[in-house]
C-alpha cells in the first residue's frame, strides 16, 4: 500500500504564500475530493508533490519518498494536471509509446489504456485533432500507463461528455477498490459527491477540512425534514413541545429544521396524525463547501450566486 503525506509543507513565491504549513495525507482504497477555491494552493501543492515545484520548506511524499527520487515514476504514480501538455504532432499511440519507453513499460499497456479510455479507434490520429474531451481522455490513458498504485487527476471531468463523467467516476471508484491511492482535484461539487469517500479541502494556502464527505457535510449544513398533513396545527403544537420548530410554507408544506425522519415519524404516529408526505431533505456537498470557504475565495464576486435546494 501506498499513501501521499503531505508534511507542514509551505511554498513562497516571493511575498506571496501560496500554501502555508500543510498537513494531510491520502490514505490506499479511497477517492480522496482536493477542493478549494482558485488561489487556494491545491495547483501549487500537486505541482510540488510531482516533483514540478519545490518546497519553501516542508515535505510532500509518495510512499515515503519524493518523486524525484523515484527511478521509474509512471510505474509508481499516475498522474493528469494538464491534457494540453501532449504534443500536438504526435498521435495517440506514439505519445504513449514514448512514455512507455521512458520508464520501461510493456508496450502491451499502451494497447489496454488506448482500449479503455476508448481512444482505441483514434490512435492513429494526431492530437492536435483531438477534442478537449479526447485529449482529456488521453491524459488519463497516460496516468493508467504504469499500472501506478498512486493515482493523481486535476479536473478529470473536464471537456467530456456524461459518457466521459461516467466512466471517469467508474474508473476512480474501481482504482479505490483495488487498493490504490487516488487523489482528485475538482471545482465540480456535485461530481465530486459522486465519487469522493473523504475530502481535503483548502483555502488561502491552509488545511480547511480533512474528512470523510458525509461528515463534511453534516458539520456544516443541518438537516431537515420535509411534511405534508391534514392536521398541521396539532402536529406544530406536538413539535414544538419537542424543540421542533416547523415551519408551513404557502403550498401547505411544513419544514422542520435540525430534524430527520426517524424522528418525525413517531411522534406523528403516536398521536395518530395523518402523514401525507415525509422526507429527509440532507446537505449538499456544494452547501457546505460553499458555507466551509465563502471567506476563502480569492476572487469572489460582489454577489453570491443563490444555491438552490431539493
Amino acid at each position: 500500500m501506498t499513501r501521499i503525506d503531505v508534511q507542514e509543507l509551505r511554498k513562497e513565491y516571493g511575498t506571496t504564500r501560496a500554501v502555508d504549513r500543510l498537513t494531510f495525507a491520502v490514505e490506499p482504497g479511497r477517492v480522496t475530493g482536493f477542493l478549494g477555491p482558485n488561489g487556494a494552493g491545491k495547483s501549487t501543492t500537486l505541482r510540488i508533490l510531482l516533483g514540478l515545484d519545490r518546497p519553501t520548506s516542508g515535505t510532500a511524499l509518495i510512499g515515503g519518498r519524493r518523486y524525484a527520487d523515484l527511478t521509474e515514476p509512471l510505474r509508481e504514480v499516475g498522474a493528469l494536471l494538464d491534457a494540453q501538455a501532449a504534443h500536438g504532432s504526435r498521435t495517440a499511440r506514439s505519445h504513449l509509446l514514448a512514455l512507455a519507453a521512458s520508464n520501461r513499460i510493456p508496450v502491451r499497456r499502451v494497447a489496454e489504456v488506448l482500449e479503455e479510455a476508448g481512444l482505441a479507434g483514434v490512435a492513429g490520429r494526431r492530437i492536435k485533432t483531438f477534442s478537449l474531451g479526447m485529449r482529456q481522455r488521453l491524459g488519463i490513458a497516460a496516468a493508467l500507463l504504469g499500472d501506478p498504485a498512486v493515482v493523481i487527476l486535476d479536473e478529470p471531468s473536464n471537456g467530456l461528455d456524461p459518457e466521459g463523467i461516467i466512466w471517469t467516476r467508474e474508473l476512480m471508484r474501481g482504482l479505490a477498490r483495488e487498493g490504490r491511492t487516488v487523489l482528485v482535484s475538482s471545482h465540480l461539487m456535485n461530481e465530486t459527491a459522486s465519487f469522493a469517500d473523504h475530502l481535503v479541502v483548502l483555502g488561502r494556502g491552509r488545511l480547511l477540512a480533512d474528512t470523510p464527505m458525509q461528515d463534511f457535510i453534516d458539520s456544516r449544513i443541518r438537516p431537515r425534514v420535509r411534511l405534508r398533513t391534514t392536521e398541521g396545527a396539532r402536529l406544530r403544537t406536538l413539535l414544538l413541545g419537542k424543540g421542533f420548530d416547523p415551519v408551513q410554507a404557502e403550498d401547505g408544506l411544513w419544514t422542520v429544521e435540525g430534524a430527520r425522519v426517524d424522528e418525525i415519524g413517531p411522534i406523528a404516529a403516536r398521536e395518530g396524525i395523518p402523514i401525507l408526505e415525509l422526507a429527509n431533505e440532507e446537505g449538499t456537498l456544494e452547501q457546505a463547501y460553499l458555507d466551509l470557504t465563502a471567506d476563502q475565495a480569492e476572487y469572489a464576486s460582489s454577489r453570491a450566486p443563490q444555491t438552490q435546494e431539493a
